[in-house]
């Protein structure tokens, strides 16, 4: 293979320095793939001249977008629970009733491969029309080892299938399944000791992420399973923050964690402790909007310690049914007040970082 794409007369977003790295005018040379030159039209090399070029007429080019946070794995459906948060049942509510996680747990247990496949892909689909590269795919709606490894299989099998890259991250510490009730102590360490050694043996996960919250698991829990990562070389991301302040974000710095994701509740000690680690704040305005919280991440503390953060979709069944990252990049624009320059480098250069 040895192909030669020219784009010329472009609007490049090369994402270079802290914006968006703008070239008016610019051409971009791909060979087999990768960028092999990128500036203004008139400088562009005489090798990549003999090559017909596509003349972009200005329209603007970005780096391929990047959807760090889905759920996107899953079987079911939970539009039940819409009625349910619009009669003023709140998110925790509904959790301690029976539906939320465990909800999509009973639906997803009983889809084989390519059931769960057949049902992911399209989802997966529409992401790809609109311009995403790059998806990372949670489990955590399994939550015992034979379903757990079906939908990181399945996820895998989505980027093969269409020649995207997928980040698989095991999520194991999402809820109690109902055969553990009563003794989340007994999961957690089911989970340590067999489900996450044998994910990585299969070499299934990319990360591993836990949902450190009130009605989901403690700190300790959290570290546990992150101790276990850590062992099998496997980086971490955390749910943190989303509910009430369990300091999780601290914790997951403390593990150099690649992401701590929601954070509405994150306090100053958690935004120092991130800026120290260089580990990413991901921004889901989605479940912000669905679940019509009140209490906005704490953006501007972010900017001021020079917090990277990304923005994601969080799609998901329940609280962000949402299969479109440019809904999230407007959420995150009209009701978290980011800037554009902060929304695009949001799901390109942090969000990759996120990853």
């Amino acid at each position: 293979m040895n192909q030669l794409t020219i784009l010329t007369h472009a609007r490049l977003a090369t994402m270079h320095g802290d914006g968006l790295g703008i070239i008016n005018d610019g051409a971009l040379a791909m060979h087999d793939g990768k960028i092999a030159w990128v500036g203004p039209s008139r400088d562009l090399p005489a090798e990549f001249r003999t090559v017909e070029a596509s003349d972009c007429k200005g329209a603007v080019v970005t780096p391929g977008l990047i959807d760090c946070h889905t759920h996107l794995v899953f079987a079911g459906n939970r539009a039940a629970e819409f009625a349910m948060r619009a009669e003023g049942k709140t998110y925790e509510e509904i959790a301690r009733a029976g539906g939320g996680i465990v909800s999509t747990v009973r639906a997803t247990r009983a889809a084989d491969d390519e059931a769960l496949l057949a049902e992911s892909e399209p989802r997966f689909l529409a992401m790809l029309r609109e311009g995403v590269t790059t998806i990372e795919i949670k489990s955590g709606y399994g939550l015992d080892l034979e379903t757990e490894m079906k939908m990181l299989r399945v996820a895998r099998a989505l980027g093969e299938r269409h020649g995207i890259g997928v980040c698989a991250t095991f999520l194991g510490l999402h809820a109690v399944p109902p055969e553990f009730a009563g003794r989340q102590a007994d999961y957690v360490r089911h989970v340590c000791e067999d489900m996450l050694p044998a994910v990585a043996h299969e070499n299934l996960a990319d990360a591993v992420d836990a949902f450190c919250e009130s009605i989901g698991f403690t700190p300790a829990e959290t570290r546990a399973v992150f101790d276990g990562a850590r062992a099998l070389g496997l980086p971490v991301k955390l749910h943190a923050e989303q509910l009430s302040n369990q300091h999780g974000a601290e914790l997951a710095a403390g593990f150099g964690a690649l992401s701590a994701d929601h954070l509405e509740h994150l306090d100053e000690a958690g935004i120092a402790a991130m800026k120290q680690s260089g580990t990413v704040a991901v921004l889901l305005p989605t479940a912000f909007y669905v679940l019509r919280e009140t209490k906005f991440p704490p953006i501007a503390g972010l900017r001021a310690a020079a917090v990277p953060f990304a923005v994601a979709s969080d799609l998901n069944p329940g609280t962000a049914p949402v299969v479109s990252l440019q809904a999230a990049m407007h959420m995150a624009a009209t009701l978290f007040r980011l800037t554009p320059t902060e929304v695009l480098r949001g799901v390109t250069v942090n969000a990759a970082r996120a990853l």
